[in-house]
């Protein structure tokens, strides 16, 4: 839990606030992807990238 308070501090200090949006979406992202196992959801990855 370090890391995550150390990297959110980084990003206000340095004013990087434009990566919060895609971290987030990372965070959905991967969180679907293990609450449906990835199986069910390849395709839909396939035709996305």
């Amino acid at each position: 839990m370090s890391f995550i308070k150390e990297f959110f501090k980084f990003l206000i200090i340095r004013k990087k606030y434009w990566l919060i949006p895609i971290l987030i979406f990372l965070l959905i992202f991967g969180g679907f992807l293990v609450v449906t196992q990835g199986t069910a959801v390849a395709p839909f990855i396939y035709t996305i990238f």
